[in-house]
């Protein structure tokens, strides 16, 4: 749907890299080779969104680093268009509400990233009720047409995981980040 409105390829990806994670930042040559398109077309795509401030830009040495303006009024409507547009909404609404005793749900890897690369790598901490958890990864994945690769654990096998799994760079998508350790505040 989101594709039938947004004509242009290359600025559907980058509102997808930008919106799916505010937290994320690239550069001009980073984005062309990541999106297999032309600096020139990638250039011209993010001219667009900064003039429409959708977009920040910040110097870094030489290179230009640009990011989305979460102080954008529609920042959040257009972050909930690409998250229902991803699928982002549905997965942590089939999931979590039938799981069982879930303390936190994170994307990590691409998503996490802003790619849309087609499978979401998901963090589940606490208890799950497995049967239900493969049913709805099947069923969820199928909706959203994205493959759903859960990972379930602990609060102290997440305690010991968090940077292998690359948590500081998460995407918290359910629960609240009190079930982060004071290792990583």
């Amino acid at each position: 749907m989101l594709d039938s409105l947004i004509t242009s390829k290359a600025r559907l990806k980058l509102l997808l890299k930008f919106f799916i994670n505010p937290e994320t930042r690239a550069y001009l040559r980073e984005l062309a080779k990541e999106f297999g398109e032309s600096t020139n077309n990638i250039r011209v795509e993010l001219n667009r969104l900064t003039k429409a401030k959708l977009l920040v830009s910040e110097n870094a040495g030489r290179t230009i680093l640009y990011k989305a303006n979460i102080e954008h009024t529609l920042f959040t409507d257009i972050q909930n268009v690409v998250k229902k547009y991803v699928g982002i909404d549905r997965l942590v609404d089939d999931l979590v509400s039938q799981l069982g005793q879930l303390e936190a749900a994170y994307i990590i890897g691409d998503y996490a990233r802003g790619v849309d690369s087609g499978l979401i790598d998901l963090v589940l901490v606490g208890k799950v009720k497995q049967d239900v958890l493969q049913r709805l990864v099947e069923k969820t994945g199928a909706v959203i047409s994205r493959k759903i690769r859960p990972l379930v654990v602990d609060q102290d096998e997440f305690n010991r995981l968090q940077d292998q799994l690359d948590i500081k760079h998460a995407l918290l998508v359910w629960g609240n980040n009190s079930t982060l350790s004071a290792k990583n505040p």
